[in-house]
């Protein structure tokens, strides 16, 4: 076993790792170390916590371990990227899930300790000994710190099981509500805010504190599952960030718990991440910050602006002719380029522009895809060179000059009724405005609003041309057109 002072380095060692990852996934070009930083931080920190003094039972966690790692393979070789979104979700549930279980544990263990008669306690090792000579003031503290890690963690629970349905298409990705709305929200809030000063303060539970958590739990758990109902789906890739902050605080907080530093600055680290990105998504979203707390943003407020017009198709012969003239071309990527998994066939499309003395670049929107970062992660992965792919700030005044856009799989970010429409879910929403080049091409399987269900006036404009079909299809039927 280690002792205590090496434990501490390799905690120390684990935290520096862990900030150098988050700071490398800031930028493409270092995203890959960062991603092996992360793994050594994390490795470093799982065998220090293992072969830590006080951890018995090493063939029970070797166990677990193993099945763990098993679990964890099949998944990363079974799992596409298009599925990643949903897969994120489901790993925030299982955060927030041992965050809840943990608690529980900690207070069994308290409890089982307070039983015992001062001699038995004195002989206690390792988490129970710990207890044992806590005061009546840390224990106070203990009992604040299980009751906010198990509220946390039971939001986050329910939370991601709600975002993976509705991001796996099983739950309907509209806003949906019960009666009573956010009125039920905050009784559930203030509900969980008494039972907690009962809980610390043992008042009115004559020794059945336990009862006051699994109500707490319960009114977290339907926290968790009404806010993010009363999200729509178009909303998603803020619910996936605010609930990686949730599972993050969550940990810090069962952190406090254990009295494992690690874990607190690990899920500080986490949480303040998730927070800082939420806020980050808000903002390109022209979305409140605390409107995603609460939920149920991007809902209509009135009838919506009528569309004229029709969209009007084009078939590969026109696309191809009108890239063989342009100068310059700019690419929108969205979650349909994704789902078609086309981003091999944009690569090589992009290649053959290029080598034709074209002008190309990606146009990228903080939200496209139903992650943060979705689509930078599939052009890296179809080796698209990183200068090229900009941000929507860093390209949105160079459409009128382009010759030509390619919007692929993508709605709500060129959407032109966000700022058009004052009454669209979407009004004052930042967006591409592809609109405003020449020609504008639009790749998409159908006629359908898409997966947020929001009409696009784009789709009807006079310099827009409909470009049905698969997106990976389509490309590549333009491939042996080009000059």
């Amino acid at each position: 076993m280690l002792d205590t002072g090496v434990v501490s380095a390799a905690y120390i060692s684990a935290a520096i790792l862990f900030i150098l990852s988050l700071g490398g996934l800031s930028n493409q070009e270092s995203a890959k170390r960062a991603v092996w930083y992360g793994i050594a931080g994390m490795a470093l920190a799982v065998g220090a916590t293992v072969f830590g003094p006080g951890v018995g039972n090493l063939p029970l966690v070797a166990g677990m371990f193993a099945v763990a790692a098993v679990i964890g393979w099949v998944l990363a070789v079974r799992v596409q990227m298009t599925e990643m979104p949903q897969l994120v979700a489901a790993l925030h549930s299982f955060v927030g899930l041992a965050a809840v279980l943990i608690g529980f544990n900690a207070h069994f263990e308290l409890e089982t300790v307070n039983a015992m008669d001062p001699a038995a306690r004195a002989g206690l090792t390792g988490f129970a000994g710990v207890l044992a000579h806590k005061t009546g003031v840390e224990i106070a503290i203990l009992k604040v710190e299980e009751f906010l890690g198990i509220f946390i963690g039971a939001v986050t629970f329910t939370g991601s099981i709600v975002a993976f349905g509705k991001l796996a298409g099983k739950l309907d990705g509209k806003a949906t509500k019960l009666p009573g709305g956010h009125l039920l929200n905050a009784a559930a809030a203030l509900g969980s805010l008494v039972l907690l000063v009962m809980f610390v303060g043992e008042i009115g539970l004559e020794g059945r504190e336990l009862l006051a958590l699994y109500a707490m739990t319960g009114f977290a758990l339907f926290i968790g599952f009404h806010l993010v109902m009363g999200i729509g789906g178009a909303d998603m890739p803020v619910v996936v960030s605010m609930l990686n902050s949730y599972s993050g605080w969550a940990a810090a907080a069962i952190g406090f718990t254990l009295g494992n530093d690690l874990l607190i600055v690990t899920g500080a680290l986490v949480g303040s991440s998730g927070a800082i990105l939420s806020y980050i998504m808000c903002k390109a979203m022209n979305r409140s910050f605390v409107s995603v707390i609460l939920g149920g943003f991007g809902t209509v407020t009135g009838p919506a602006a009528a569309i004229e017009g029709e969209q009007i198709a084009i078939d590969a012969d026109g696309v191809a002719a009108a890239l063989n003239d342009a100068d310059s071309v700019i690419i929108v990527p969205g979650y349909g380029m994704a789902v078609a998994q086309a981003q091999q066939s944009v690569s090589e499309l992009t290649r053959k522009l290029r080598g034709a003395g074209k002008e190309v670049r990606f146009a990228i929107h903080p939200v496209a895809g139903r992650l943060p970062g979705h689509m930078n992660v599939l052009l890296a992965e179809a080796k698209v060179p990183y200068d090229i792919v900009l941000e929507m700030d860093e390209i949105n005044e160079d459409f009128p000059s382009t010759d030509v856009v390619i919007v692929i799989g993508s709605n709500d970010i060129v959407n032109p009724a966000a700022q058009e429409d004052p009454n669209s879910p979407i009004a004052g929403m930042p967006v591409l405005e592809v609109w405003k080049a020449k020609q504008v091409f639009v790749s998409k399987r159908g006629q359908g609003t898409g997966y947020s269900g929001i009409e696009n006036p784009l789709f009807y404009k006079d310099n827009t041309r409909m470009f049905y079909g698969d997106a990976k299809v389509a490309v590549d039927s333009l491939l042996p057109k080009l000059g």
